[in-house]
């Protein structure tokens, strides 16, 4: 197991509100997941697992917990045998989204769904990712070059802004580019809660019980607000229901 990987899961173990944010997370995509069998990619510390049945847990690195040591770029599955694929906080660490996305559409069954939570660069978040985080922001980067992905590349390689460039400002080249496979929805959410936490970091600015009543209250306005405000977003990407192979 990385020592990234060990310092995560000890964030986990030792964080009742990181716990209680993340949980809000795997609770959103937990409700619009389909029937059958789920991939996760990203596991990390394998917690998605306690929400849905039926997961197969992967990750590029090794862990005890999980099912497959794969990358998200060359699933190691046969065409049509998922109904979901589910990413928290991966998308962005891929160094070519467009081989992820192939390989999806070759492995989800017509009508399955890719289903991702990932950082939102919005007006309201943009300074903390840009300034606060570790990760760069670089919103120039065009999310559908194609190329030979790296295998001696950092797994953590990163840029925040590929998950919303690909919801907005290159959403019509994706449905080019991909014809079987539609954004379908994009839910915008998580305003203060989230970055009070300070994440899987050591403090927190929050108690448990103040992150409670800040996500019940979030809940409420994101949908007027989050578009400009969020610091999440949940990108739901579903492919066609009827394909010609």
């Amino acid at each position: 197991m990385s020592d990234a990987l060990d310092s995560y899961r000890s964030a986990w173990n030792t964080k009742p509100v990181l716990r209680l944010v993340y949980d809000d997370f795997y609770n959103r995509i937990a409700g619009i997941c389909r029937p059958g069998t789920t991939i996760e990619i990203g596991s990390g510390i394998g917690n998605l697992k306690e929400k849905i049945g039926n997961v197969i847990s992967t990750d590029i690195q090794f862990a005890p917990w999980l099912d497959c040591v794969m990358d998200a770029q060359t699933l190691p599955f046969a065409a049509k045998t998922a109904d979901n694929i589910v990413m928290v906080d991966v998308l962005h660490h891929v160094e070519y989204p467009t081989a992820f996305f192939a390989e999806a559409d070759r492995v989800l069954r017509p009508g399955g769904r890719i289903i991702m939570v990932e950082p939102a660069i919005t007006w309201g978040s943009s300074a903390f990712y840009r300034l606060l985080h570790h990760e760069p922001v670089v919103m120039s980067a065009d999310p559908l070059i194609v190329g030979a992905p790296d295998p001696k590349r950092d797994p953590y390689a990163a840029n925040q802004a590929i998950p919303t460039l690909l919801a907005t400002r290159d959403r019509e080249r994706f449905h080019r580019q991909f014809p079987r496979l539609r954004i379908d929805r994009v839910d915008w959410f998580s305003l203060l809660a989230y970055p009070l936490t300070g994440g899987f970091k050591p403090w927190s600015l929050v108690s448990e019980a103040a992150a409670r009543r800040l996500l019940r209250a979030e809940r409420t306005i994101e949908p007027l607000i989050g578009r400009a405000l969020a610091f999440r977003m949940m990108l739901v990407v579903e492919k066609s229901a009827t394909t010609d192979d």
